[in-house]
């Protein structure tokens, strides 16, 4: 009983509402509500699997940016060959400047050495190429600015390279970002479609899966999105998660593992120090 609390809450955020709607016209949501008890201090995160834009929203509003941050990122968890990565921006900006990029790899950084414990996490720019002349004036601009810093900024990297292990943090804007997830999801949901395509097409594709079938377990549970469910919105004061809005109890118990953690590594408080800092760019300086 002293672990659990429930606060009433009046209104409901519907999925296709508009994010200055909810923000504006929605005070008593469950939304609102859990965040406001973040900012309060009540609560040491919050977890919705609701309309990302108003979370997005509301959750800047309430909470605000840490200082020296232009705007909240979206970042969340992929797999790679050789574990994970964590990605930057994912839907939240689809158009940023090379200052929000500069600053999306700064906490990017910051969060990944944090939470898994890396002592110098490699930060890469998603590009169309990784020669030092591809890509806009923007993400040139971004990549001068982080090769000027101490973090272990390793250069561009291309989407196909996302699952090779080269970065530990790929920052890009929220439109690239968003699309490259998707391509992702959709690569994965047509191997998936092959295979089972391919087992069921006979005797002997009816026996190989029999045979295989071990194997495809273990594969299933590697890629399982469920297990990487939970995208956290770095850059506020205080902790917000975005669950996917169709997680089932395994999903949305990784969302709580998330919080948990970011929680007991007091990620805002990382950024903030690190963004103190940064306000002077020369302590940042290599």
């Amino acid at each position: 009983a002293d672990r659990v609390r429930i606060e009433d809450a009046r209104q409901v955020v519907a999925m296709d509402e508009a994010p200055a709607d909810a923000m504006r016209k929605k005070k008593d949501s469950s939304m609102r509500v859990a965040i406001n008890l973040v900012k309060d201090g009540s609560a040491g995160a919050c977890i919705s699997a609701g309309n990302t834009g108003a979370l997005m929203a509301t959750s800047r509003f309430v909470l605000k940016t840490v200082p020296g941050i232009d705007r909240p990122a979206i970042m969340a968890v992929l797999p790679t060959k050789s574990g994970r990565a964590h990605m930057l921006d994912l839907g939240a900006n689809s158009d940023c400047s090379a200052d929000q990029l500069f600053q999306f790899g700064i906490m990017g950084s910051v969060v990944v050495q944090g939470i898994e414990e890396i002592d110098n996490p490699r930060v890469a720019l998603l590009n169309i190429g990784e020669e030092a002349m591809k890509g806009s004036d923007t993400i040139r601009a971004a990549a001068a600015m982080l090769a000027a810093t101490r973090i272990n900024y390793v250069g561009f990297i291309e989407a196909d390279s996302i699952a090779e292990s080269a970065a530990d943090v790929i920052v890009c804007d929220g439109f690239s970002g968003n699309i490259a997830l998707k391509a992702m999801e959709g690569t994965a949901h047509l191997v998936k479609h092959f295979l089972l395509e391919e087992f069921r097409s006979g005797l002997y594709g009816r026996l190989a899966g029999l045979i295989a079938w071990p194997v495809l377990r273990s594969l299933s549970r590697r890629v399982d999105p469920r297990r990487y469910n939970g995208a956290s919105l770095v850059g506020l004061n205080g902790i917000v998660i975005k669950s996917h809005g169709g997680a089932d109890i395994v999903a949305f118990q990784q969302a709580i593992h998330t919080a948990m953690i970011e929680v007991d590594k007091d990620v805002p408080g990382r950024i903030r120090t690190i963004m103190a800092e940064q306000g002077d760019r020369e302590v940042l300086e290599a």
